[in-house]
């Protein structure tokens, strides 16, 4: 092969890869399945204490705990994920399900809101990712994308006739799982 017909072919690579579509999440249904009703008051059984300590640790390896200042450092670097940024977790949940959404109290601290079969932009300060949610297979699904690929999987659905709450949580970095926990809750 001719070598400007080699360079040719490079630049079209060059050009068609910087031109690729970044990675996108598959929209959820907004539709909440007959009976499933999420809200209620819950508290972390004892037996799932140890989850807390897990994502904190892979909080630290990811991000550091300097605050915006490791979040630079993390966005820069090529291990870093900032997903964590998007993923909170307490002892005590307090969930509110509306027509339209769940609103989740983490220890009366913190509350995320989702919209049933939402797929738009979301930030924490200047973290920017893609959050699409909604209701599959009899549970909420809420799946988090990061800039650089990394996703986080959360998922709650209802066991023992409506008296624990699953809660799944699953780290993806570069489609290998990081982290994954199951937390069980109580209705109190």
């Amino acid at each position: 092969m001719p070598r400007p017909l080699i360079i040719l072919n490079i630049l079209l690579l060059a050009v068609s890869a910087g031109c690729a579509q970044p990675p996108t999440l598959e929209s959820k249904s907004p539709v909440v399945p007959a009976g499933v009703d999420l809200s209620g008051q819950w508290r972390l059984r004892d037996e799932s204490a140890d989850t807390v300590r897990q994502i904190a640790e892979d909080r630290q390896r990811s991000v550091g705990s300097g605050g915006f200042k490791d979040i630079r450092r993390a966005s820069n670097s090529k291990k870093g994920s900032l997903l964590h940024v998007f993923l909170e977790t307490g002892a005590r949940l307090k969930i509110t399900q509306t027509d339209s959404g769940l609103f989740i109290s983490f220890d009366r601290a913190i509350v995320e809101e989702y919209r049933f079969g939402e797929n738009r932009p979301i930030n924490v300060g200047p973290v920017v990712a893609v959050r699409a949610s909604g209701w599959e297979e009899g549970g909420y699904v809420v799946e988090t994308l990061g800039e650089k690929g990394n996703l986080l999987v959360e998922r709650y659905r209802l066991e023992d006739d409506g008296g624990m709450l699953l809660r799944q949580i699953s780290i993806f970095k570069k489609d290998e799982l990081r982290l994954s926990v199951v937390q069980k809750f109580d209705r109190v």
